[in-house]
């Protein structure tokens, strides 16, 4: 019993942790996430894997079922961000990476995956080079199709006349769900590039000018 207590203080405390390091800006609305029927489906097998691959574990922290009831709320509140699959692959990569039950943090961790391996940059570098990217956006080139649609869900305007501190933290939550999207296999669009005139007009020389100005006085006769 005081083993599992310690587990729900723990992740009582990452929980809380966590709130204070993603502050959204003030003046954004604050993104809201509602556990389904699928997340909680997920939540279930997780623990359900654990269970299998952990027994002697699982049951010495898991052995009051109320506290694991509270336990499975709080990773919920947590976890519902992610994808129903995300959550699963998660535990699939913790089961296959190490041989002791993972806390939150570590589950999270593993939810986030590795970003490298997908061509992705890490939040705050991609945050940077969406504010130095000049325009038209749409016309670079992006080390990743993320980074642009994430600094356009954020609005360029904001980027740019907003400190670090207040759109760092807007622009990483949106980066950070396109990342889960491509992690989970979506191909995400490259941007539309604006289209080049159909004909470029070469400004006249000075002679040029001159003459036609001539040809035109020589018309009116002036």
């Amino acid at each position: 019993m005081a083993n599992s207590n310690h587990l729900l203080e723990q992740a009582q405390r990452e929980i809380e942790a966590l709130s204070k390091t993603s502050q959204t800006a003030a003046g954004q609305a604050e993104p809201t996430y509602k556990a389904s029927d699928g997340h909680i489906d997920a939540l279930n097998e997780v623990f359900a894997l654990f269970r299998i691959n952990y027994h002697n574990q699982y049951y010495k922290a898991y052995s009051d079922s109320s506290v694991l009831a509270q336990i499975k709320k709080l990773w919920l509140e947590s976890l519902v961000r992610f994808e129903p699959d995300t959550i699963r692959r998660g535990a699939r990569e913790v089961i296959e990476s190490s041989d002791y039950l993972p806390t939150l943090h570590r589950m999270l961790t593993a939810c986030q995956g590795d970003l490298s391996k997908h061509g992705l940059k890490d939040p705050h570098a991609a945050y940077i080079e969406a504010c130095h990217a000049p325009s038209p956006k749409a016309a670079q080139r992006w080390s990743h199709p993320a980074v642009y649609h994430a600094g356009k869900a954020s609005d360029w305007y904001f980027l740019a006349s907003s400190t670090e501190r207040t759109a760092y933290p807007v622009f990483a939550g949106h980066y950070k769900r396109l990342c889960e999207q491509v992690i989970n296999g979506v191909s995400l669009p490259l941007p539309d590039a604006p289209a080049l005139p159909e004909s470029i007009e070469t400004p006249l020389s000075r002679e040029e000018n001159q003459r036609r100005m001539q040809a035109l006085r020589d018309d009116l006769d002036i």
